[in-house]
């Protein structure tokens, strides 16, 4: 089974891996973002459950959060509406920023394999994990759970939606999210659908029907365990 995880920092990210029962490096990775508020030890059930279907999986704190969670967040975040989405849309561009540096830190050491590189998360991990994919080009897989691309929409009008594909890119929706509305992500999938032409199964949207955005555990062990397949799916495979 896998462990409880390590902490460390990776360059000046704090961290949390949690290893693949039995696996040798350089293995494939998936890097796990958190909610707004939230931090990487919140998540260790889902590393696990990544790491038991043979990721190296590791949860990340996101800027401003955990080990680096601002002073006054809770001030922050009690501003008017508008200061609040600046700093939530400026807080994850900033992590946006650091995951090519992670990757390259992981894959410099030996843990990961440069090739089989993954990401997800879920509410604001959500909206990082398109950052990402639109990003990076080597990651083969990303879920988006409960995220919205729209802070991606709102710096650049004309987002170059062409930048997704080849990642395989699925997104879980809850029906009735009023926290995290889906629209912007079913507007993007809707978008994306011409560039994954050539490759469909690479491109899926999921709604959990009559579900809010904070579920029940029946319907997220579901999401996760569909997260699970299709980052082991895309990135557990050998490279060919």
């Amino acid at each position: 089974m896998s462990g409880a995880g390590a902490c460390r920092l990776l360059g000046e990210v704090p961290v949390l891996i949690v290893h693949p029962p039995g696996g040798a490096a350089p293995l494939p990775t998936v890097l796990w973002f958190h909610g707004l508020g939230a931090d990487k030890e919140s998540h260790l059930p889902e590393l696990q459950r990544f790491a038991a279907a043979g990721l190296l999986a590791i949860g990340v704190d996101a800027v401003g959060h955990g080990q680096r969670r601002l002073s006054d967040f809770e001030q922050q975040f009690a501003r008017p509406a508008e200061q609040r989405e600046q700093l939530f849309n400026t807080l994850v561009a900033q992590t946006v920023a650091e995951l090519p540096g992670l990757f390259d830190a992981l894959v410099d050491s030996g843990l990961s394999d440069g090739q089989r590189l993954a990401v997800a998360g879920v509410s604001m991990g959500g909206c990082i994990t398109y950052g990402a994919a639109s990003r990076d080009r080597r990651l083969r897989a990303a879920v988006a759970l409960l995220g919205s691309p729209a802070w991606l929409f709102a710096q650049q009008g004309d987002f170059p939606v062409a930048r997704f594909f080849p990642t395989a890119l699925l997104s879980i929706t809850a029906e009735n999210d009023c926290v995290v509305p889906p629209a912007a992500a079913r507007t993007l999938h809707e978008a994306l659908a011409i560039h994954y032409v050539s490759h469909p199964e690479r491109l899926d949207y999921r709604v959990i029907a009559g579900a809010p955005h904070f579920m029940n555990g029946e319907d997220w062990a579901r999401a996760v365990g569909d997260a699970s397949a299709w980052l082991a799916g895309f990135v557990c495979r050998s490279v060919g």
